[in-house]
């Protein structure tokens, strides 16, 4: 009987490795599909899939020789790299958990999540090292990489070992580590509204699950040449379209940062097809003074969320880049992040929506009672899908919260119509109350992207003493133009109902605006939150 249980165990083990599908598993079947096939490119050199697989498993190997194991939670903060990408999919193969940290925190910011997460390991491009020690005292760190530095620059940090180095010796075979597909692959912390972010726990099957959708709703195609340029950090870049990218077995640019210049020349250079951009991007894209001296003809799949695009910016769009199609992609972090897809046959017909959901993903519209309110009718954004989050780390609470009725509340407003398309009205926390009255920030937004002569704006709510909150639009004007209060206010009531009309405007040279490319409205509202 022992001999028979044993064997059954075996048995097990074997029949679940063969059937296992986990983030370090896709890359494999990848390399094995297109070997000499160019995966991903930084700093102008390309390496093949097999040179990033026999990378990743030099580095998978190292970090299981200085002792790492399945299960141990690993910090990354660096900007866009080729290294990030390797640690990203070595991790995976151990089975260590990945804790991509926006390396805009503040040092107390990131402490806390460092101790919430009970980090084990850092691995870190060299400037944010010092950052990474100073917040992780009184942890216990056992692991310390640095990211992007040349073997032959070693000690620039007396405890941190190059990954280049830890590598260099190190054989190509796979690491052999025992994995389930639920097993959890990534945290991601939300910037949030609360005054702590909350740690989103991703699995292997979540995300792999979520690619599926990105790639079918996408239209995604292993010929794409696709720009991964906003912060990998962020689970829009990282799961909408690097790993998607690398699963189907397309080819990508890794830049550090999204900065107009850089990408219209990486365009033109590499004849890239496809770009994903927030919206503030794709207006700092249009209003360079060079964009229509660059060749954009091979852009074909264009890609906009993490925010509401401008109705007047997608129309601009359509017309300055004739050749592309446009998708609008909308989710959060805590479903991976995708949830919903608007097509590119649909971008004028659907003006401003958010599309239907995606292949995995069930969506309807709820009111306070958990209720689907009627067709037209506005209500929270809720989904079922295997996207979807484990739960939130040591919050039970909070997960409890976000799952009510066996949905995922989204915290966003919209509707859905009679054809299925999800339209959102804003943020539950961006909804202004006036003088008892509901206002959309985006529709006073929407307004005044119509107006001459204005670059960005940004609608938020102030404390009033008569409205109790008065709606505010902080206005970046386009080089040149000149704007008043007083033309604002007027060409506001020539079009929204008087209560919407905003009660102060303010100009300013810039919106603060995260890596990602949304605008900070919390940072507005303490910055002008006391104009009165």
């Amino acid at each position: 009987m022992g001999l028979e249980t044993k064997g059954q165990e075996q048995a097990n083990l074997l029949l679940k490795r063969a059937r296992r599908n986990t983030l370090g598993d896709l890359l494999e079947r990848t390399k094995e599909r297109n070997p000499d096939k160019n995966a991903i490119a930084y700093k102008g050199e390309w390496i093949t899939y097999s040179e990033l697989d026999n990378m990743v498993n030099q580095t998978a190997n190292a970090f299981v020789n200085a002792g790492m194991k399945k299960g141990n939670h690993i910090v990354i903060m660096s900007k866009n790299s080729q290294d990030f990408v390797t640690a990203m999919f070595a991790l995976a193969r151990i089975g260590a958990v990945m804790i991509p940290v926006n390396y805009m925190l503040s040092r107390d910011d990131v402490s806390y999540i460092l101790h919430h997460a009970e980090v084990t390991g850092l691995i870190a491009s060299e400037e944010y090292a010092a950052l990474l020690d100073q917040a992780a005292q009184e942890l216990t760190i056992q692991f310390r990489y640095l990211m992007d530095v040349p073997t032959s620059q070693e000690g620039l940090q007396s405890d941190w070992t190059t990954l280049s180095s830890a590598r260099k010796d190190e054989l190509t075979v796979p690491v052999m580590a025992d994995l389930d597909d639920d097993d959890l692959a990534h945290v991601l912390y939300t910037s949030g509204t609360e005054s702590r972010p909350k740690g989103v726990m991703l699995t292997h099957k979540s995300i792999i699950s979520e690619y599926v959708s990105s790639i079918i709703d996408g239209k995604m195609e292993e010929k794409d040449i696709a720009i991964h340029a906003l912060p990998l950090y962020h689970s829009a870049q990282l799961h909408v379209f690097l790993g998607p990218s690398i699963y189907i077995g397309s080819s990508g640019i890794i830049l550090s940062q999204a900065d107009p210049e850089s990408l219209l020349r990486t365009i033109e250079e590499e004849g890239a097809t496809q770009l994903f951009c927030p919206p503030t991007v794709w207006i700092a894209l249009l209003r360079h003074p060079e964009f229509d001296n660059y060749d954009l003809s091979t852009l074909e799949k264009c890609y906009y969320g993490a925010a509401i695009m401008p109705k007047e910016i997608l129309k601009e769009l359509a017309v300055r880049l004739p050749n592309a199609r446009f998708w609008n992609f909308y989710g959060q972090t805590e479903v991976a992040p995708l949830a919903t897809a608007l097509q590119p046959e649909d971008q004028l017909r659907k003006l401003g929506s958010a599309g239907k959901p995606t292949l995995n993903v069930q969506t309807k519209i709820v009111g306070e009672n958990g209720v689907e309110v009627a067709r037209g009718e506005i209500g929270e954004i809720v989904h079922r899908t295997s996207h979807a989050m484990k739960g939130y780390l040591h919050d039970p609470e909070k997960t409890a919260e976000a799952f009510q009725d066996g949905w995922f509340h989204s915290g966003d407003l919209g509707t859905m119509d009679q054809e299925g398309y999800i339209t959102i009205i804003d943020r539950i926390k961006d909804m202004i109350n006036t003088g008892g009255v509901n206002v959309s920030s985006r529709e006073v937004e929407e307004s005044l992207y119509q107006m001459e002569g204005v670059s960005e704006v940004a609608v938020i709510s102030i404390p009033d003493p008569y409205w109790i909150e008065a709606v505010t639009a902080i206005i970046v004007p386009k080089k040149g133009a000149s704007l008043s209060e007083e033309e604002v206010v007027a060409f506001c009531r020539e079009r929204l109902s008087t209560f919407k009309v905003p009660k102060q405007v303010e100009f300013t040279d810039v919106l603060p605006k995260n890596p990602s490319g949304k605008v900070l409205k919390r940072a507005l509202r303490d910055q002008y939150g006391n104009i009165n």
